[in-house]
């Protein structure tokens, strides 16, 4: 069985944070996610893939979807239970500055369907202050968590 929240949508200041997968615009995720550090070069496709198997949350300048100008991003993997990953966070150069990231992240940690996690996890090289403000902090027993590790994991998908 699949738990597929309510589409949540949060207005601010001419700007829109949007669950609504219908208005993810794959030109602006996919532009921004294959020049990014942690995903370079990922094929269009398992940017799609991923995220039609995410809770994802869209920023849009504009409220309304007629105006769906998407200018922000993140993707939470979840069992909607004990565990979410917060991944592909971005807001493009444009509208930084003006604390789109922050609400996005409010947002996130907001969101009802979200309330009961008891372990969230993201990876960062650069934003370590953004993410402390929402209790995330360096963990103490990274020991204890193991992970396997591709890379260059889009390779094989690139080059095929």
């Amino acid at each position: 069985m699949s738990i597929s929240p309510p589409v949540l949508e949060v207005q601010s200041n001419g700007y829109c944070v949007s669950t609504d997968q219908d208005r993810l615009d794959f030109d602006v995720i996919h532009g921004f996610l294959r020049e990014s550090y942690w995903s370079r070069g990922i094929p269009r496709h398992v940017v799609e893939t991923a995220a039609r198997h995410s809770l994802c949350f869209g920023v849009y300048k504009g409220a309304d979807q007629a105006s769906n100008a998407q200018v922000g991003y993140s993707r939470v993997i979840t069992d909607y239970a004990t565990f979410a990953y917060l991944a592909d966070v971005f807001i493009v150069a444009d509208h930084r500055g003006q604390g789109l990231g922050k609400w996005m992240m409010a947002t996130i940690k907001g969101h009802p369907a979200l309330q009961a996690i008891r372990h969230w996890v993201l990876f960062t090289a650069d934003a370590h202050g953004l993410y402390a403000q929402f209790g995330f902090a360096p963990d103490e027993a990274s020991a204890d968590w193991l992970m396997t590790w591709r890379d260059p994991a889009y390779a094989a998908l690139i080059a095929g």
